[in-house]
């Protein structure tokens, strides 16, 4: 694959290895009914489970499949940040490799791209998850809604496509799941232009959460606090030059 593809789709992965080539499957075919061309990109985020055997299993089986492995785990925000390094498409889209999402529903998100668009965010339209972490997800939401002034739904929904020229604009730096805020924060501030659809979650079916961990939370508290300075306060978003036209052909 010698010229950009059309799409890149691209997942973090993280001991996901009962989930992740049904994910590879169905994206593949999913992608092949939208564009022209695609890409599909794993990170490996340093998986001890069979995650990377069964990855390059599936190498021979789907050509456009690219495989990045992180030898030692980064973070959700790390993986995120190779993911979108390695993605050379005009149109970026991303979900997690637990499978909680239905990559299919990224015809949704593509019927909505084009010209004027420059992110299709997702939200959850009910949430699959254990009652409690429904409240904590509820009372967090508002509070990050709060704090950031962010003016989309829900920035915890990681079913996201994005417009190359968006991406461009900025660098991104968090290396833990605050980096959801920070994308959605500097994409908001730089100028970019959101569209919203509604996806399904699903029940976890295999692994468990990596955010839900009390230990991490103090340390999330921190990150949040100093994040929260440098976009509010600062208004320092590591903004890139200016980068050259955007390609001709936005509209998938």
């Amino acid at each position: 694959m010698n010229a950009a593809p059309r799409l890149s789709l691209f997942f973090p992965c993280y001991n996901d290895a009962g989930t992740i080539a049904s994910l590879v499957a169905l994206a593949d075919e999913t992608a092949r009914g939208l564009a022209d061309s695609h890409e599909i990109i794993v990170i490996d985020d340093g998986s001890t489970d069979h995650s990377r055997k069964i990855l390059r299993s599936l190498e021979g089986k789907y050509p456009a499949l690219r495989l990045v492995f992180h030898e030692a785990n980064r973070g959700y925000g790390g993986a995120l940040r190779s993911g979108f390094a390695a993605a050379r498409g005009e149109w970026v889209f991303y979900t997690d490799g637990d499978y909680q999402y239905d990559v299919d529903e990224l015809r949704l998100m593509w019927a909505k791209a084009g010209p004027e668009v420059d992110i299709v965010n997702g939200f959850k339209i009910k949430r699959h998850d254990p009652i409690y972490r429904v409240w904590i997800g509820l009372a967090y939401q508002h509070f990050i809604h709060m704090a950031f002034g962010l003016r989309i739904r829900d920035v915890d929904c990681d079913f996201r496509l994005i417009h190359r020229t968006a991406l461009e604009r900025f660098e991104l730096k968090e290396d833990t799941g605050c980096i959801c805020i920070e994308l959605v924060k500097k994409l908001q501030e730089t100028g970019a232009r959101f569209e919203e659809v509604g996806v399904k979650h699903m029940f976890r079916a295999y692994g468990h959460s990596q955010f839900f961990n009390f230990r991490r939370v103090g340390r999330t508290l921190t990150r949040l606090a100093r994040l929260w300075h440098k976009l509010v306060i600062r208004k320092d978003y590591d903004l890139r030059p200016a980068p050259g036209p955007a390609p001709e052909a936005r509209r998938p």
